[in-house]
């Protein structure tokens, strides 16, 4: 073969693997893209292996004579020097007072910011629960079941001011993805995170761009060819308002030297369906949006604000001041958007909290919180105590303003992961734990305990103490429990009164006077008197 021919052949071979491994990997045509730059050091060996191959070289000292090999050799060494250079040049180690700032702390009062407990708005089910809640859902559908199953994904956003977990259909396999894609993916499940109702969402429109797409439809290498030079972060599934299902496609951008101080600049939002892309500054991201900010990202954030507070040497020896956020997070429905709750400890690896933060995952707003108190896992172990007979495990917890109380609350799964009692546990003293078949029953039995066990469930304010005649009552069982139910001449609130706690209200009757005393804003009867 000529030498023309065999040139012609090398380069179009460099040419067609490095296209292979650009079509693969998609890395973004970006300095601060480690991707990219691993791209061109592939790229520059293929091409001396080529040039080698070539020349057939037969000894050692014909590759050292070569000044090709050795330009391309020098070119090389420049590379991942400039590559080494630029990492260490980018890290904490000689960037720590950049790194602290990368997100702006307010410290807030706890009372004031979240507001009494409104269960309507409180995601009662972790990711794992809502999984299992998914699939059995697909499990349900018949006609679906054996081309297409749930994606892990399971978004949880803010839906018409609900809190909900929303995750797209997935083809089964390669070979449903070949007999299924001209059609796409008809539908997304939607699971209400208060009520633990779960649908089914079937589109006119089917979803076309996707995770579990191969070629061109698959969602990272449309967005790629449509963005070149974006390095996107974590994906995020979502619905707007109409439920119209969009890919959230968080833009990193970074702010210390080649490679450091990553965060989120821009965020793109590509429609599911039609793979229509728009392009946002972080600033003016719509407000249905929740995940514009990824949580992993936040939390790593959090804590190069509380590890570095006085350098990096510091933070690595001595630890003096430093605080780092606990080995887990979870998310808060507040303000229509959705927040990231983590606890604050210090790193020495005590069992307690200093405080907690919330971070606002569209706006990266950040509210601190100086509650001393119990770490998370601490209040879980405290939790599955009570139930240590039945074997149940503890959600990760969320914080909750109980009577102006600090409180974890957690759901209780059996080994199958359903969920089956609910606990809270008081931060502060940790040892307070009241379990409950149903959320109401269990803030019953919390505030019950915490004014028996010298705890103040609210301000002195906050108890409130009225007599009157029973106007109408009437009786309910609710999980096997009776209670009876007031109303009094003169007063809107209807009173409830546990049977179990206050066995004398069977003997009541419309037009007798009783006073009975409750806390302001959820009038369960902590005392009853007959006249």
């Amino acid at each position: 073969m000529k030498k023309g021919k065999i040139k012609a052949l090398l380069v179009l071979l460099v040419i067609v693997l490095a296209g292979i491994y650009y079509y693969v990997t998609i890395p973004a045509i970006n300095i601060h893209s480690t991707g990219i730059w691993i791209f061109i050091l592939l790229v520059l060996v293929l091409i001396l292996a080529a040039y080698a191959a070539k020349k057939k070289f037969t000894s050692i000292r014909e590759v050292k004579s070569s000044k090709f090999l050795k330009i391309g050799g020098i070119v090389l060494m420049v590379v991942l020097l400039v590559f080494a250079a630029g990492s260490i040049l980018s890290s904490p180690i000689v960037n720590a007072k950049q790194y602290r700032n990368l997100l702006t702390i307010e410290e807030r009062d706890f009372s004031e910011d979240i507001q009494p407990v409104n269960f309507s708005q409180i995601p009662l089910l972790d990711k794992d629960s809502a999984m299992i809640l998914g699939n059995r859902k697909m499990g349900s559908m018949v006609d679906m079941v054996s081309q297409f199953e749930v994606s892990d994904l399971y978004s949880q956003i803010n839906y018409q001011e609900k809190p909900v977990r929303v995750t797209p259909l997935v083809y089964a396999s390669p070979i449903k993805w070949l007999t299924n894609q001209s059609q796409g993916i008809p539908a997304y499940i939607m699971i209400d995170m208060t009520t633990q109702d779960t649908s089914l969402v079937k589109l006119d429109k089917p979803i076309r761009y996707s995770e579990a797409e191969y070629l061109n439809r698959n969602i990272y290498r449309h967005l790629r060819f449509h963005y070149p030079t974006y390095i996107f972060d974590q994906l995020s599934f979502e619905i707007d308002d109409n439920g119209t299902p969009y890919w959230v496609c968080p833009v990193r951008k970074y702010t210390i030297g080649l490679f450091g101080g990553a965060t989120i600049g821009r965020v793109v939002l590509c429609n599911a369906q039609t793979g229509e892309c728009q392009d946002y500054a972080l600033k003016d991201c719509p407000e249905w949006v929740d995940r514009a900010n990824p949580a992993d990202l936040l939390i790593q954030q959090y804590n190069y604000y509380g590890t570095l507070v006085h350098g990096y040497i510091n933070s690595i020896f001595g630890q003096k001041g430093c605080l780092k956020s606990t080995d887990g997070y979870n998310y808060m429905a507040m303000e229509d958007d959705v927040w990231v709750y983590t606890g604050v400890t210090s790193v020495s690896g005590d069992q307690s909290n200093v405080g907690f933060v919330l971070i606002n995952q569209r706006t990266r707003e950040t509210r601190y919180y100086k509650v001393n108190g119990a770490e998370e896992y601490s209040a879980m172990g405290s939790a599955e105590g009570q139930v240590q007979n039945l074997g149940y495990k503890a959600t990760f917890p969320i914080l909750l303003n109980i009577s102006n109380e600090p409180t974890y609350f957690m759901a209780l799964k059996d080994g199958a992961g359903l969920v089956k009692k609910y606990a809270m546990v008081n931060i502060q003293k940790y040892q307070n734990v009241a379990i409950g078949d149903t959320v109401s029953a269990c803030q019953d039995a919390y505030v019950k305990l915490l004014n028996t066990s010298g705890i103040t469930a609210g301000n002195e304010s906050d108890f409130k103490t009225v007599t009157g005649t029973i106007q109408r009552i009437a009786q309910s069982v609710i999980d096997g429990n009776s209670h009876f139910y007031l109303v009094l001449n003169g007063h809107s609130e209807i009173f409830d009164v546990p049977v179990q706690d206050y066995l004398q209200v069977v003997t009541l009757q419309e037009g007798d006077t009783v006073t009975v005393e409750y806390l302001e804003g959820t009038p369960v009867c902590t005392v009853l008197n007959l006249e």
